[in-house]
């Protein structure tokens, strides 16, 4: 919270929009919480990451469209690919996503947890026009900093209530995050084993 400010919501938006696991949910929160408090302004806070969302996604749109299909599916199955959580299937599932609904799935799709930070590399792939895709990419991730935002401003006014669960809240988080990072392991380890 002490080092949000506009610049981080910038960078931290575009690391989001990359291939960066980096959730957004854990970006705009705080900063609007931040804005509620009155240290940031609440409608800066959604252009910036809009900003930063726009920087990250053309990395990949730009990386798709000159390095080509070959060599980015060759990325993605590389270790590097997996420490970045990436998978073949992840990516098909993408670039069908986009093939089905065309040029609007770069909108729609910024919307759509998983797909979400991956979906401008089908774009790429495609050539889509670059205008065409900084715009569709603008308005689907304004939208969803402003539903979040939205959200995140109605927590911060129900503070009194977080304050009194806040224990029960934070074992809960906890549980989830050991319950992810277990199925990740099973996954990961089920997965050499179907290589075998």
């Amino acid at each position: 919270m002490q080092h949000i400010n506009y610049y981080t919501i910038t960078l931290l938006m575009a690391i989001e929009s990359s291939f960066v696991p980096l959730p957004s949910e854990i970006v705009i929160p705080p900063a609007i919480w931040k804005a509620a408090s009155g240290e940031l302004n609440m409608y800066l806070v959604v252009m910036f990451a809009t900003f930063g969302a726009i920087i990250g996604a053309m990395f990949n749109y730009l990386m798709a469209r000159w390095l080509g299909r070959v060599i980015v599916y060759g990325l993605v199955d590389s270790k590097a690919g997996k420490l970045f959580l990436l998978n073949r299937r992840k990516v098909e599932h993408a670039e069908a996503y986009f093939l089905s609904h065309g040029r609007s799935s770069t909108f729609i799709g910024r919307l759509i947890p998983g797909i979400r930070h991956l979906i401008s590399i089908p774009a790429g792939l495609a050539k889509m026009n670059t205008g065409q895709f900084v715009l569709y990419t603008a308005m689907g991730s304004g939208i969803w900093h402003i539903i979040l935002a939205i959200v995140s401003y109605s927590v911060y006014t129900q503070q009194e209530l977080l304050k009194k669960y806040m224990s029960e809240l934070s074992f809960s988080l906890l549980a989830v995050g050991i319950i992810f990072v277990i199925y990740l392991v099973y996954k990961n380890r089920k997965g050499k084993k179907s290589t075998i």
